[in-house]
């Protein structure tokens, strides 16, 4: 995907395309407009997940990868193959009103947005992005992404909407390794039973948010993988289990207490049945903040392409986590979110499962709206 990108970049005639950032596959092209100004980045992320694809399509994913000690077939469950097609129309357009801008426009392609997958050295996409340069020269003036919803979010294909201030989670992934001595099913009382105390340790970890953390501050604790001994052979107990989730908050109070106690009770629950607990934290994004005047831009050039009846101006905050939050530390920035439509009877399939279909109808939609993303910011200010 990445030698496609630079390919492409390089064929429109982007005056630099630089490869090999965010630990491999990430992609920078910058484009210099024909009067000096300002400088805008637009970011598409195009890193896959573990997921089997299920929709029956005729170009459904087939490809498998590494993925926790096994070959796992891995599909674009949230879009960010279209994200970067997106991305990728929407250089033609800079490439052919080059005469026209006054200033800079820098193209991110970022891997990995989904978290570090196994074997990954180092930091996730953004923030190796960032560790590499990828925002250094030219440094931007302003930054700007686009993610698709689907469900709700999306009745109308199409449909922008944002949130000024707070508009994603922060979000952390944590792995519980649950130690205790395997031995023949049988016999459970010679062993030290890790299921069971991983069982305990499950259920323990849901009560921290509702006796934990205020209820006006919001939080989610989700256990999105539990996994021990062999489906094989179920008569074996095993020597240790792993219990993997994610955490998430807006209050940067919050973060110290889901540490805390998800270290306590991992521990403590552990111990209590006489295994032990070791636990392993990734902070994969901060609190998503959309800045005031970027977010008027991203607005305004929302409107301009599907009209104000189909933009949400006053969308609450999600719940998902978006490491495009560590670039928008280094500059200001705003963040939208495109709706992917509903079935005709109302029935939707949403990111991260097997049978996510990105709707094709809404990408000239995206690369119109990364377009008057740069009209705005670098034509009209040239």
């Amino acid at each position: 995907t990445a030698g496609l990108v630079a390919a492409h970049l390089r064929a429109l005639g982007f005056d630099e395309v630089r490869t090999g950032l965010g630990g491999g596959t990430g992609v920078v092209g910058i484009l210099r407009g024909a009067r000096p100004g300002p400088v805008v980045a637009l970011r598409a992320d195009m890193d896959a997940l573990p997921v089997r694809e299920e929709t029956g399509l005729d170009f459904a994913s087939v490809v498998t990868a590494p993925w926790g000690g096994r070959e796992a077939p891995v599909m674009h469950a949230c879009g960010h193959d279209a994200h970067t097609a997106m991305l990728m129309g929407a250089a033609e357009v800079f490439a052919a009103m080059r005469g026209e801008i006054g200033g800079t426009v820098v193209a991110l392609f970022q891997p990995a947005e989904e978290g570090p997958p196994p074997g990954w050295q180092g930091s996730n996409g953004a923030r190796r992005m960032l560790e590499e340069g990828a925002l250094d020269d030219p440094r931007p003036d302003a930054l700007f992404g686009l993610h698709v919803v689907s469900g709700m979010d999306g009745l109308t294909p199409g449909r922008l909407r944002y949130h000024v201030g707070p508009a994603g989670y922060a979000m952390h992934l944590f792995t519980i390794v649950v130690t205790g001595r395997g031995g023949h099913g049988a016999l459970p009382w010679q062993t030290v039973d890790p299921l069971v105390a991983g069982a305990q340790v499950l259920l323990g970890l849901q009560t921290i948010v509702g006796r934990n953390i205020s209820a006006f501050d919001p939080a989610v604790i989700s256990i999105g993988h539990i996994g021990g001994g062999a489906i094989e052979s179920c008569n074996v107990l095993p020597a240790e289990i792993t219990v993997g989730g994610t955490a998430r908050y807006f209050n940067p109070t919050v973060k110290p207490v889901i540490e805390t106690r998800i270290t306590e009770l991992a521990h403590g629950l552990a111990a209590l049945h006489g295994a032990t607990a070791e636990l392993m934290f990734d902070w994969v994004a901060e609190p998503l903040v959309n800045q005031p005047a970027q977010t008027d831009v991203a607005a305004a050039a929302a409107i301009a392409v599907v009209g104000s009846p189909n933009v949400d101006t006053k969308s609450p905050p999600r719940t998902g986590g978006e490491d495009f939050a560590f670039m928008m530390r280094e500059k200001p920035g705003a963040f939208m979110f495109i709706g992917n439509g509903v079935n005709p009877d109302g029935s939707f399939h949403g990111v991260h499962t097997p049978k996510f279909n990105f709707n094709d109808d809404i990408i000239p939609f995206g690369v119109a709206y990364w377009a008057g993303i740069v009209e705005q910011e670098l034509k009209l200010k040239g």
